[in-house]
């Protein structure tokens, strides 16, 4: 009723060969298992590209946020040098 061992091993091995040495298979398996994955973050990533670009013909200016605590230094306090011997 059900086969014996070397008959399901000899279809597990023609079906691991045409899987193999088939490209047309190979494609349909790969399109199937991998295929859809690859869409959908083809799709994400252009949605998030198109949504920074904005419109066409649309100028955007991104500009470093203003320092609110009211003074304007850049790189700290100044401190003498004093030559240590």
């Amino acid at each position: 009723m059900f086969f014996q061992k070397s008959d399901s091993m000899k279809y597990i091995i023609l079906i691991l060969l045409a899987i193999a040495f088939v490209p047309a298979i190979r494609r349909f398996l790969f399109e199937i298992l991998v295929g859809n994955q690859i869409a959908k973050q083809q799709k994400r990533y252009n949605d998030y590209n198109e949504k920074e670009r904005g419109k066409e013909g649309e100028i955007k200016v991104k500009t470093p946020p203003t320092n609110s605590k009211g003074k304007d230094t850049e790189g700290g306090q100044y401190v003498d040098y004093e030559e240590v011997k």
